[in-house]
């Protein structure tokens, strides 16, 4: 008796989860308990036209060719702040040095003046005249002007060109030649009724006057008087040319801002050169590039030009720093400005989603500038659930983007079962939009129809087991 009781318990527990099983079976054919995506074709009121290609070596190849162009980051991303270039003169940068004693040229050109033209001394300012008188002149009779003449004193051209002249007042002279002189100081005498027989005579020239220096014995200043001067007599009044190498001494002149040369050997070899007329205002130079103060004078311009690079890199080096930090300060905001706007969703980057078993279903930001792969998109999510997810039916559903295939999907199909099959995930190149999927098990789709069945309805399937 006990034996048949066991027995038939027994039978009651292995008939009761067939007997859920049939009812769950049954419901969910109704679908009324369950439904879990799918991927194929063929369901009720479905017109999406599905096409299933399984993904293989050749296949990956073919799915890649479609045409793509990952977002690109703005140009500030790739920008560095340190190719602006220095605002200032550059690391150093000198004029080049004007004079180098080893660059010995090989002959000192000849420039000469242009030829001046005869012209008359001019009075001018600074110079001093005298108004002579014969002898035996009656000295009271002339008054104070005559005893001035009588004793020699001399009159200076002043600054507005005049000469002050007792009882008579200022005579402009300055710019007249020695007899205009005398006939205005005549007209002045004749106005002041004043009638002396006088000279009128140049006693000091200090308006006209040539500076001379350099590689001579008495450098200074030789006046122009009223005949006139010529290179080699100023040269000689100067002691002559005292250079020791006069293979590259030269005498250069310098007129109305224009520099002209003559070297020495040249000089001495001709006469015209000789007697080259030199005029108001002209500096003479004989120039011994190679003597011993112009050797001390270079070594002491090196060493300043030296002083003046260091500051000009220091200066530059400043400035260069500073234009770096308005560059980076410049891309940091620019960058700064797209992160927010990306927080904001005003810049939205490509996306790929994933569907079914997966970790988290969620939506996958493709990066910039790179590709972007199915295992990168799947395991960056957390990959899929071995216990839910079917290994068998991973896709990739990627829509067709012309319009005349009326919402074509392909259903990239990978196979998992074999591990070596995840090589393919890692070859295969996402586009926008792509959705990955993973089905369910065959045992947790039944799982779940069961877990949703009600009590009302498992109820009596138990008293129906319960009473068999």
């Amino acid at each position: 008796m006990f034996g048949m009781r066991g027995e038939s318990g027994m039978m009651k527990r292995a008939m009761r989860p067939i007997l859920m099983v049939a009812a769950a079976a049954a419901l969910a054919g109704c679908g009324v308990i369950y439904n879990s995506p799918q991927v194929g074709r063929g369901f009720a009121g479905d017109d999406t036209a599905v096409r299933v290609v399984p993904i293989t070596p050749q296949t990956v190849l073919a799915a890649n060719r479609s045409a793509y162009q990952p977002k690109q980051l703005p140009a500030a991303f790739s920008q560095t702040a340190g190719t602006s270039a220095a605002t200032g003169p550059g690391l150093g940068a000198l004029p080049p040095p004007i004079f180098r004693p080893e660059d010995r040229p090989g002959e000192l050109a000849l420039r000469v003046p242009p030829e001046a033209q005869e012209r008359p001394y001019r009075i001018g300012v600074g110079d001093v005249l005298l108004l002579a008188t014969p002898t035996g002149s009656s000295v009271e009779q002339l008054s104070g002007l005559l005893a001035a003449q009588n004793s020699r004193q001399g009159y200076t051209v002043q600054d507005d060109g005049a000469i002050a002249v007792p009882d008579v007042g200022r005579i402009s002279v300055s710019g007249m030649t020695v007899p205009e002189a005398e006939d205005r100081v005549f007209q002045r005498l004749v106005e002041a009724q004043i009638d002396p027989t006088f000279s009128l005579e140049i006693a000091e020239f200090n308006s006209s006057r040539v500076s001379l220096g350099g590689a001579v014995s008495n450098p200074g200043v030789i006046p122009i008087t009223l005949t006139p001067l010529y290179l080699e007599e100023a040269l000689a009044n100067a002691g002559g040319v005292t250079a020791q190498d006069v293979d590259y001494a030269s005498v250069r002149i310098y007129r109305d801002g224009q520099i002209y040369q003559i070297p020495v050997n040249d000089l001495y070899a001709s006469d015209q050169l000789r007697r080259i007329k030199l005029l108001k205002g002209d500096a003479i130079f004989v120039d011994d590039t190679y003597d011993l103060a112009q050797a001390q004078a270079y070594f002491e311009e090196v060493i300043t030009r030296s002083q003046l690079q260091q500051t000009a890199r220091t200066q530059a080096l400043a400035e260069l720093n500073s234009a770096v930090g308005f560059q980076r300060a410049a891309l940091a905001e620019q960058r700064g400005n797209f992160t927010a706007r990306q927080s904001l969703g005003a810049e939205q980057p490509d996306f790929v989603y994933l569907a079914g078993e997966v970790q988290t279903q969620s939506r996958f930001a493709m990066p910039y500038e790179n590709d972007t792969t199915l295992a990168d998109a799947l395991y960056e999510q957390g990959g899929y659930s071995n216990q839910t997810g079917n290994s068998r039916q991973i896709y990739v559903l990627r829509g067709s983007a012309d319009p005349r295939d009326f919402s074509a999907v392909t259903a990239w199909h990978l196979d998992a079962t074999n591990a070596a099959n995840f090589v393919l995930a890692t070859r295969f190149e996402l586009r926008p939009n792509d959705v990955i999927f993973v089905a369910e098990q065959p045992v947790t789709r039944w799982n779940r129809a069961i877990s949703q069945i009600p009590p009302a309805i498992l109820n009596p399937v138990n008293r129906a087991v319960n009473d068999t």
